[in-house]
């Protein structure tokens, strides 16, 4: 039996096993079988289903959030900002359910681009160029997020080579460009 200060964790540690299984949405009953735990159980840390969803999405975006910092760690502004990129689309390849459903709309995905994975980012950018520049981030956060879902969702086989390249090349385009805002 899991201990009920552990439960929490132990439940989202099995809805991201489901949902990387290929369960759409995996649902409260079927979190408390998987778990070991009465159907009741679950509701003490999710008021209902959407509740759930929302927060398998808030525990991907942390783990995001931790690929991207490592990404960020060491090397020049550029480097760290294509690493940053490389570790986006590496992340959405190895977690395409978890990834899909962070960005589900209603689930958790970051409304604005104050969001901590969207920050890391954007603080990159403003040490490339030099200044805040939305225009930019925005860009580069397009350019990985469609590059993420041409990977996913139209079976586009991206090698790592592949997207450092584009990357590169948009970077190389802010930085010769300054301010885009």
């Amino acid at each position: 039996m899991v201990p009920l200060a552990g439960l929490r964790d132990t439940l989202l540690d099995h809805a991201i096993a489901m949902l990387e299984a290929g369960e759409a949405e995996p649902g409260i009953r079927a979190l408390a079988r998987a778990a070991g735990v009465s159907a009741m159980a679950p509701y003490r840390h999710f008021a209902d289903k959407a509740a759930l969803l929302s927060a398998v999405a808030e525990r991907g975006f942390a783990m995001f959030l931790a690929a991207l910092s490592a990404a960020d760690a060491e090397g020049s502004d550029a480097e760290r900002l294509v690493a940053q990129g490389v570790a986006y689309v590496d992340f959405a390849c190895a977690h395409p359910a978890l990834f899909r459903a962070m960005f589900a709309c209603g689930a958790g995905a970051p409304k604005q681009p104050d969001a901590p994975a969207f920050a890391i980012l954007t603080r990159r950018v403003a040490a490339l160029v030099g200044e805040d520049d939305p225009v930019a981030a925005l860009g580069c956060w397009a350019i990985v997020h469609g590059l993420a879902t041409l990977a996913l969702n139209g079976g586009v086989p991206l090698a790592a080579a592949q997207v450092r390249a584009v990357l590169r090349t948009y970077v190389a385009g802010i930085v010769a460009g300054g301010s885009t805002g």
